[in-house]
């Protein structure tokens, strides 16, 4: 873990990106489904990096944006039920995998069908679960983080394989208080296949099947992923953590030729930006790999692989903004959320998009 932590230590919480204050009413809490709409009728705006102009649309509209031979790079990881209520009435969120068959972890308070923070664990507290099972919060996850901690390096003691007990005993992480229960099909995308997110990589929700074939049709390429995402509950300023990922040579050769050949690399969501570019050397070229990155882009880094990106809009003071802050630069982004307050789009996993091209 020596040097998870040495790759967290440069993250300088103090030049996140712009500050903005989200209003309740614009974050999404139900599917757009639940009212009779498609997913691809999600709202899509259009950012250049060298135009002040901003384009309003609808994601099925997608496929008017990007050229014949340009790359979106997918996340196939699917989404697992990764709540599960403890016999002493509060909820684990079971995050991300640790080397050693440890997991990071998350106490939450249960509030409606969602939750809202514990903060009150402690180190070598034996929490109980179903099962019967056990799960002991061996230390603070960072093992820096001054308390109140919020996440826990957790070993499990479990009646079965981690993911066949979430199957039996968990569900979806919800956050907020609400009182709609959705099902975990709600929280898949059109690209999931290898289990092993607790949360949905959200930028690839609004794709469906009509979507893809149109794209397809256009000779736009998708360039698959894995990258298991954690909870994405984290506190302003916190940086993000280590988390597995996987790059098949088959993906890293498509991204370098369409580099070549003066296409563009789209990734769709901040998993498939950080890991592609977590495989991509000084030179811009990308190399197969697997493992656990620990890869924090901010601007100063910047991107090597990636020229655009599809995603959903981040809360204030999240990490995310200092990627996006990388592909998009400063102005271009404070634009797209000045006017994304104004026009109304919607945050959060069932929220809108955002396109940023450069």
């Amino acid at each position: 873990m020596t040097a998870v932590l040495e790759a967290l230590a440069p993250f300088d919480a103090e030049s996140l990106s712009f500050e903005f204050e989200l209003p309740e009413d614009l974050v999404a809490t139900a599917p757009i489904e639940a009212d009779g709409g498609r997913r691809d009728e999600a709202w899509l705006m259009v950012a250049r990096s060298h135009d002040v102009r901003l384009v309003d649309t609808t994601f099925a509209e997608l496929h008017r944006f990007l050229d014949a031979g340009d790359v979106l790079i997918v996340n196939t990881s699917a989404t697992v039920p990764a709540a599960v209520a403890t016999a002493d009435g509060r909820l684990l969120h079971v995050s991300t995998e640790l080397p050693g068959g440890l997991w990071v972890t998350e106490l939450r308070h249960p509030c409606g069908t969602g939750s809202r923070p514990y903060l009150d664990g402690r180190a070598g507290e034996t929490v109980p679960l179903p099962g019967p099972a056990v799960a002991h919060l061996l230390a603070p996850f960072p093992a820096d983080r001054t308390a109140p901690a919020r996440l826990w390096t957790t070993w499990m003691e479990l009646p079965l394989p981690l993911p066949q007990y979430l199957a039996r005993f968990g569900r979806p992480i919800r956050y907020g208080c609400g009182d709609q229960d959705w099902p975990l099909e709600a929280y898949q995308t059109a690209f999931s296949d290898e289990p092993g997110s607790a949360e949905m990589p959200s930028a690839a929700r609004a794709f469906t099947p009509e979507l893809i074939a149109a794209l397809v049709r256009k000779g736009i390429a998708f360039a698959p992923i894995t990258l298991h995402t954690g909870v994405s509950s984290a506190e302003a300023g916190e940086p993000p953590y280590p988390e597995r990922y996987g790059v098949e040579r088959s993906t890293a050769e498509l991204v370098n030729a369409a580099r070549a050949g003066g296409h563009r690399v789209v990734a769709v969501g901040t998993t498939a930006t950080r890991a592609i570019e977590t495989v991509t050397d000084e030179r811009g070229v990308a190399h197969p790999g697997s493992g656990w990155t620990e890869l924090v882009i901010t601007p100063a880094r910047g991107v090597r692989a990636v020229d655009g990106i599809i995603t959903g809009w981040h809360e204030p003071g999240a990490s995310h903004l200092q990627l996006l802050e990388a592909v998009a630069g400063r102005e271009v982004l404070e634009r797209a959320y000045r006017h994304a307050l104004a026009a109304g789009y919607r945050w959060h996993e069932f929220g809108d998009l955002n396109l940023i091209l450069p």
